[in-house]
């Protein structure tokens, strides 16, 4: 055997034994070789009970967070911003700003081009503008609006920023849709923030917090049956977490998406799939809406990937039902 092989086998040995599969470990390596052994651990990883351990001391004020280091929540209705810092010394996130801030003229969530109001939802930081008018202040940050779920919804417009205000001239107190704060707070939040690192929840008023751990033990548990059997081949398994409703981000609806998956499976190609950097966010006023984001490394014969996947899901009694994906 050689030695990269042996190394595999003894590090899949000892996390069977960690996560309590390994009653037939050696009898499942003899005669099915690694890859049953792999199989064994991929089931253990769509257990509840597992992530009920890894969530035992894990922040979850905001939901189940690996990739994120800074979190700002715009309250509409308080007319605030709010930054929360992922403290060094533990996972849990601080309170460590808050800004007056301006937002759209008119309540309620944004819905095309020109509607007068700030989005409800979950947005990254795309980039920094350091040359912009100067109505906008000293510097922009520009968000991900509109993001998959706003797409799927059929929402227009573009150039939601987080900016200042203007330094030779009066302005109202609302914007077009954008998120407004004084210059020297701006100029603070570019010191102290990380773009990549960074995630903007925009809710009516209060964004939810603190949902029960078990709530997110079940959705990773989800996360990882469905790919458990994408990664095995079982498309009546993998086909059944897609709602009806569903809408890929190309427009692909659920007929076709079936079919096209349908040609994948059938090759019984071996695969590799991993998920690191997993977030789950609930998405802001919503009961049953979760933002699912995780980098994915995929290998086949046939095809590989390597980016960032997205998928918006309904959770409730009967499990993770997959509305659109990117």
């Amino acid at each position: 055997m050689k030695r990269n092989s042996f190394l595999v086998t003894l590090v899949l040995f000892f996390a069977a034994t960690l996560y309590g599969v390994q009653n037939d470990i050696l009898t499942t390596y003899r005669t099915q070789g690694m890859q049953g052994i792999e199989k064994k651990l991929d089931l253990a990883l769509s257990d509840v009970e597992y992530w009920d351990k890894v969530l035992q001391n894990k922040d979850t004020t905001f939901g189940y967070i690996e990739r994120y280091d800074n979190i700002l929540v715009c309250n509409k209705a308080k007319s605030k911003l709010f930054v929360y810092r992922k403290e060094p010394t533990h996972e849990g996130y601080k309170l460590v700003r808050q800004y007056n801030a301006f937002t759209g003229k008119l309540k309620g969530d944004k819905h095309k081009e020109g509607d007068l109001r700030t989005p409800i939802g979950i947005y990254e930081i795309t980039k920094k503008i350091e040359k912009v008018d100067p109505f906008y202040g000293p510097l922009a940050f520009v968000t991900s609006y509109p993001n998959i779920y706003d797409k799927y919804q059929g929402k227009t417009g573009q150039g939601i920023w987080i900016h200042g205000l203007p330094l030779n001239q009066e302005r109202d107190e609302f914007t077009k849709g954008c998120i407004a704060i004084d210059n020297k707070s701006i100029e603070c939040l570019d010191k102290h923030l990380q773009i990549d690192k960074t995630i903007l929840l925009i809710g009516a008023d209060e964004i939810e917090r603190n949902l029960p751990k078990k709530l997110f033990a079940s959705i990773l548990a989800d996360l990882y049956k469905w790919r458990y059997a994408w990664r095995y081949n079982d498309l009546e398994s993998y086909l059944s977490f897609y709602d009806e409703s569903f809408r890929r981000f190309d427009g692909m609806d659920k007929e076709k998406f079936e079919r096209y998956k349908k040609r994948i499976f059938s090759k019984k190609e071996h695969k590799q799939i991993l998920f690191t950097n997993i977030n789950i966010l609930p998405y802001p006023n919503t009961s049953d809406l979760y933002t699912i984001t995780f980098h994915e490394e995929y290998k086949s014969s046939s095809f590989r990937f390597s980016g960032e996947k997205t998928l918006v899901v309904r959770y409730n009694d009967t499990g993770m039902h997959i509305i659109t994906e990117r």
